[in-house]
């Protein structure tokens, strides 16, 4: 049992919420924003490029690499060791990055996984039927 209920202050005669110093320090920035949005403009366009920076981070977002599909002879058939040396063979020969590369092995791994337990769920199932038959 707590001392508290649910969604009920445990000092409800405290300080009020946004009281505080950060509080406060937003207030102050909401009140003078449009203002300071303006300084910073015009600071960006003398050409600090602190505040251009700061400027441009809030506006539009980081650009993220982007992968182009690749098609690499050897990795939609074999075994899982073949496809992931064809991925390896293809960064050696500099068709392929080594991070395209590294992310591929890394994939074949995970499905090395997910047919290593879908193999142990089949075993199991056939353990547990022979075991209720005997």
């Amino acid at each position: 049992m707590t001392r508290f209920r649910k969604g009920q202050s445990g000092n409800p005669q405290g300080r009020p919420r946004g009281s505080g110093l950060t509080g406060k320090l937003r207030k102050a920035i909401a009140t003078e924003a449009k203002e300071i949005i303006t300084a910073m403009v015009d600071k960006a366009k003398e050409g600090d490029t602190a505040a251009a920076r700061l400027l441009l981070d809030r506006v539009l977002p980081a650009l993220k690499a982007e992968a182009a599909p690749v098609a690499i002879p050897g990795m939609q058939a074999g075994s899982l060791s073949e496809r992931a040396s064809a991925a390896l063979e293809a960064a050696a020969k500099g068709e392929l990055s080594p991070d395209t590369a590294a992310a591929l092995v890394a994939a074949v791994g995970g499905l090395a996984r997910i047919i290593e337990i879908d193999e142990l769920e089949r075993r199991i199932a056939a353990l547990e039927e022979r075991h209720e038959r005997d």
